[in-house]
């Protein structure tokens, strides 16, 4: 499909001019921008960017949550051959001076007045920041500032040069061809400055109508676009696939009614990351420990029942006529009425990515009747490399490569990829470049794994994170930190964790608790606490994190490959992982060496044999304010087991 963003758009407002294209919530109703309605508040703001002096090849800022004059600005920039370039709405003042002067930014387009003080804050080490628009004037009416204007001033400027100049807007939209640059997304960092991928509207469309075409995608698909803008992932699902496909997108109101808004629209087409799904289970759970005792045993009962057959069942295979009857009567009592509040009873496809998911997460999601796939890309490579068909999903691999992806592993298990969906370049960094693209087209992931005898593609780890014990019981044993990371994770009372173990002679992990679901524990054992630090450290909740460890570990044994990486020794951490902090990446991937090197005297005090530790940490408010927290922080040991022999 040789096309490209702009010219997609006019095709459905010709064709389904009153078809529903994007919903948005405002004071709690959904209002309906049909194909027709998107087609001319694209070609206006397109002649007011004209106006107000964008040019072809020129970058314009995109910062704000998923709203459809934000999409509509970013369409109209590509019309006319600019290039729209979204940032996490969430970074700090900071992080986008980079971005802005790396790509010579003139122009921004920003949501509310929170974005425009941060564009503000920024225009003095970016002067060239001439021209910032804002869609939300709330608050915004006393602010007098050269070259900020409110998007409706821009519409209605468009709109007189459109009527006086009709023919304008499709001109520039011919001009622009599929090899022409489309967007570009900054990688999130997790070492040194990010860096822009630039894609163009070739390789964009492409992965997204492979994706479509893989799980049959139809207009008829409902989509929820909550996730941030600046996520290649949400710019894939409510962007590329959106104009390929012509489904309708959902815009919530805010990341606070994300979950109600959820269960109203239904979506059939779900994407989320992994903290995602967890989040969501967790607060499931802890609102079972809260019901009845009643309704608790239930719920256990034909939990029991969902994880022992439900994902077979979900795989198309017979799981007998008595367990099928029990499903049925789990479905009416359970199953059915935990997929609605989950705001998930229609749908028909949902994936999740951006890193690997617990195996027992995922078995839990399918053993309940939603169809929950993974899928494996990447920035780089316009997401879609390969992808779970239905009937074949499995919690330890990421599927098989899609349309036009050639998948091959170097001598030392990196996966390398060749794929119409590769990035162009990196942005003015050559050198960047030819690491990752050799000249015959293969891009280095960073990723280790291999393919299975059916096609699968398994992920270990990122290449240089994959590492080996060192001495002990377990010398040479292999050590993939994500992995143990992620098992620790699937339980609702562990949000983050970050492990140590290579070059080492034993596993040790730092542990964030999830703040809701263990204060929710300790209220209902009558255990007071005066906030975070203080639960954290508490002798019941280390006991609790303990039973949690000894599971994984437990599960670890019969692992041949991985046996080695049970968890020796773990604390609690007297702080949450926070971005602001530069300890997560905006993609809330853990930087460990940045943490490593933050929490050195932890780590020492982990595999020095202590049993606690004083630490004292810098951290970062909202208001932007600097502060300190300090704790002794309680090191526990754990249970470990003799690997368990596979059967011969």
């Amino acid at each position: 499909m040789l096309t490209t963003f702009p010219r997609l758009l006019l095709k459905h407002a010709t064709e389904r001019a009153s078809a529903p294209a994007m919903r948005e919530k405002e004071y709690g109703i959904w209002q309906t921008h049909s194909w027709a309605d998107m087609a001319a508040l694209v070609e206006q703001i397109a002649c007011g960017l004209h106006q107000a002096g964008l040019q072809r090849h020129e970058h314009i800022i995109i910062v704000g949550a998923n709203r459809p004059r934000l999409y509509a600005t970013m369409l109209a920039a590509q019309s006319l051959g600019a290039i729209p370039v979204p940032l996490y709405q969430d970074a700090v003042a900071a992080e986008c001076v980079f971005p802005i002067t790396n790509a010579d930014v003139r122009f921004a387009l920003v949501e509310d007045q929170e974005q425009v003080d941060k564009m503000l804050e920024v225009r003095e080490k970016c002067p060239q920041l001439s021209h910032i628009f804002f869609d939300d004037p709330r608050g915004l009416r006393k602010y007098v500032e050269n070259g900020l204007a409110g998007l409706d001033e821009l519409i209605a400027a468009g709109k007189v040069f459109a009527t006086q100049h009709p023919e304008f807007f499709r001109g520039e939209v011919d001009k622009v061809q599929p090899a022409d640059v489309a967007a570009m997304f900054f990688t999130s960092g997790t070492t040194g400055n990010p860096k822009g991928v630039v894609h163009t509207h070739a390789t964009l469309i492409d992965r997204g109508q492979a994706g479509a075409e893989f799980d049959k995608l139809s207009p008829k698909e409902e989509v929820l676009a909550y996730l941030p803008p600046a996520w290649i992932g949400q710019n894939i699902f409510s962007y590329a696939q959106w104009l390929v496909c012509g489904y309708v997108v959902n815009c919530p109101e805010s990341a606070a009614t994300v979950t109600i808004d959820l269960k109203e629209i239904g979506p059939t087409y779900y994407f989320a990351p992994p903290r995602v799904f967890e989040g969501l289970l967790t607060s499931v759970m802890i609102r079972m420990e809260d019901a009845g005792a009643l309704k608790r045993r239930m719920f256990h009962f034909f939990m029991d029942l969902a994880k022992r057959v439900g994902p077979t069942r979900m795989d198309g295979k017979s799981i007998g006529l008595g367990n099928s009857v029990l499903y049925a009567l789990g479905n009416l009592m359970v199953y059915g009425p935990l997929r609605n509040n989950l705001g998930m009873s229609r749908v028909r496809v949902a994936y999740t990515a951006g890193e690997a998911i617990g195996p027992d997460l995922f078995s839990f999601y399918r053993s309940i009747g939603i169809n929950l796939k993974q899928l494996y890309g990447s920035t780089e490579t316009a997401v879609f490399v390969c992808l779970q068909p239905d009937n074949e999903a499995r919690a330890d691999t990421v599927g098989v490569p899609c349309r036009g992806v050639e998948i091959k592993v170097a001598d030392d298990g990196e996966i390398l990829v060749k794929s119409p969906g590769l990035l162009k370049e990196y942005y003015k960094n050559p050198a960047a470049t030819a690491e990752v693209l050799t000249a015959d087209g293969w891009y280095h992931t960073s990723d280790a794994g291999f393919l299975d005898a059916h096609g699968h593609l398994k992920i270990i780890d990122r290449v240089k994170d994959v590492g080996r014990i060192k001495g002990g019981n377990n010398d040479g044993a292999m050590f993939a930190p994500k992995y143990v990371e992620n098992k620790l994770k699937f339980f609702p009372q562990i949000k983050e964790v970050v492990a140590y173990g290579d070059q080492r002679e034993k596993v040790c992990v730092m542990i964030n608790i999830d703040f809701d679901a263990v204060g929710n524990w300790a209220e209902r054992q009558n255990l007071p606490y005066a906030g975070y630090t203080d639960l954290a450290q508490k002798p019941e909740v280390y006991q609790l994190i303990k039973e949690c460890v000894e599971k994984v570990n437990a599960d670890l044994s019969i692992d041949e490959l991985l046996a080695g990486s049970q968890v020796s020794r773990f604390l609690v951490l007297h702080k949450e992982l926070d971005a602001d902090d530069g300890e997560l990446t905006r993609t809330n991937k853990v930087r460990r060496g940045f943490i490593a090197d933050k929490y050195q005297p932890l780590v020492d005090a982990l595999y020095g044999g202590k049993t606690e530790q004083f630490i004292e940490t810098v951290v970062k408010f909202e208001d932007g304010r600097s502060g300190s927290v300090s704790a002794t922080l309680k090191i526990s040991d754990a249970k470990t087991f003799a690997p368990v022999k596979a059967a011969a």
